[in-house]
Parts: structure tokens; sequence; C-alpha cells
């Protein structure tokens, strides 16, 4: 399903999916910022080489729609996850997910992104969030990784995530919804939506990728086209993703349809651009 551009709702430009009950969810497009040359115009990171204060001015327009400050994430292409109503990082170990931080260390929603020279303690390091409180704002920063957001059909339980090739193939997904049916074991319900990210016409991997994929599950062989006689595959994410999370038992999916890298006036992409801007994809569960 291709998603459509919302410019109504929030008063920027915005892509989402179908309507989920208590829960509200999108993703920016780089339309309607400050920030100039590559990284016009709505750029919401801070370590991409933009003028800070150009940021802040983005953020700023960004949180005047929003119900509270986001809480942020340093991103690193893992698969832990940042349980924000507890202000703890769990990491998966054994099956099981064990708090790294104790609880309160970690203040998410004061805090700017850590790579803008932030104290490294001020914002958690983990790839995914989760919340159960209402108007906890959840962010995801992206420019052709795919952000997802995951909740109950309920809509009283919500999480986002990072979700690149690295993430993917060491189970951010899969972490994301163990972290929240640890937090809510009565939920049998779940629904998916993948934002805007880069499709397999354009995102050529080298042969460690498509093995990093298959040496765990040999069905994600189906995602992948051969170029250059298996040493270069065409890695089709989208699909990588709906996979992991139809296994993982999530009942639901929505493609957004969305390529970053084929669509230059609405999306920023780094594999397309090498120097550009953030998307932020925000989600939060209504009162």
């Amino acid at each position: 399903m291709r998603a459509e551009v919302d410019v109504k709702a929030q008063e920027l430009a915005v892509v989402s999916g179908l309507p989920w009950r208590g829960v509200h969810y999108f993703c920016t497009t780089r339309q309607g910022g400050g920030s100039a040359h590559t990284w016009a115009s709505l750029n919401l990171g801070l370590h991409t080489g933009d003028d800070p204060k150009q940021v802040a001015f983005n953020r700023q327009k960004l949180r005047s729609k929003l119900p509270g400050e986001p809480v942020w994430l340093r991103q690193v292409h893992g698969s832990d996850v940042f349980d924000a109503d507890r202000g703890v990082v769990m990491t998966a170990r054994g099956g099981e997910f064990v708090s790294d931080l104790p609880s309160g260390e970690l203040d998410a929603r004061d805090a700017c992104d850590a790579n803008a020279g932030m104290p490294e303690a001020t914002v958690p390091e983990a790839d995914a969030a989760i919340t159960l409180q209402p108007e906890n704002v959840l962010a995801i920063m992206t420019a052709d990784c795919l952000p997802v957001v995951l909740a109950s059909a309920d809509g009283t339980a919500l999480g986002v995530a990072h979700a690149g090739w690295r993430g993917l193939a060491q189970g951010v997904l899969e972490n994301t919804l163990a972290a929240l049916r640890q937090r809510r074991p009565d939920v049998n319900v779940w629904r998916a939506w993948v934002g805007p990210g880069i499709n397999q016409a354009h995102f050529e991997v080298g042969d460690e990728v498509y093995q990093a994929f298959v040496a765990h599950d040999a069905a994600s062989a189906l995602y992948f086209v051969s170029k250059d006689d298996g040493r270069k595959w065409l890695a089709d994410l989208p699909s990588l993703a709906r996979h992991k999370l139809a296994k993982a038992g999530v009942s639901h999916i929505e493609l957004s349809g969305e390529c970053t890298y084929a669509r230059p006036e609405l999306y920023f992409s780094y594999r397309r651009d090498g120097v550009t801007g953030r998307l932020a994809t925000l989600a939060w569960l209504s009162q």
C-alpha cells in the first residue's frame, strides 16, 4: 500500500498509514523546515553537519504539533530497546530482557541528540523504544533505514524501532515486540506500520548482508535478488521487515510503499546523497 502525504492533519507534510485505535503516528518529510542546501528543509538530525540553530528551529516547529517532548535515542544500528516509562535500556540475553542501566539514570525527554555534543548519559543508546503511557512521544530518525511502529490492537501499548539491515539481522523488531510483551503479556493482537525507507531497486549490498540473514533464516533468501553471480545482492528491506514481524506474531502489517531514495523532493536519503538530513517518525498513545 502506498502512503499518501497528509498536509492538513499536522500542518506539516507527513506520511502515515491507516488510523489505529488509541495511537497517533507519522513520519515527517523534508518539506516545511528552515534548513538549506543538502539539508533542505525539515532536517531533524543534529549530527548531520547542518546549522544547529536551523535544526533547533525545525525541531521546535515539529514539537508544536506534538503533545510532549519527543524521546530521542542515540541510534547505533543495534537491537537494544529503551523503556521510556522506566528509563532503562533493555538488552536481549539468553532469550530474556535485562536492564543495562538502573531506572532513572536516563532522562530522554529532556535530551537532544547525543551526537550534537550533548553528554552521553543524557540520551539512551538504543534503536527502539516502548511506552504504555499516554502522550509519551517516541521518536526514531531515519534516512533510508526503516522506521517501524508497533502497537497493541487496543491502543494501550506502543513501540518504535529503527530498522536498517544490521538492526533487522540482529533482531531489533523481535526485541521490540518481546519488550512490549514483557510489559503487556495479556495482549494477543499486535499491529505494525513500516514507514518510508529505501526499496529493493536501490539497495545493493554485499554478500555479507545476504549471509547475515540466511544464516539464521533460510526463508530470508526470498527477499534478495542476486547480482554479479552472488557477489552483490538487491535487498528488499520492507519485505524482510514484514517477514520478521509476521514470524514474531504480528497480525496486521502495513507497508508504506514509500522509497526514500526514489523521491528526493520528499525524503532524505543517505545512500543517494551522502551528506543529508534526517526524517523523524513520531508515535504516541492517546489519553
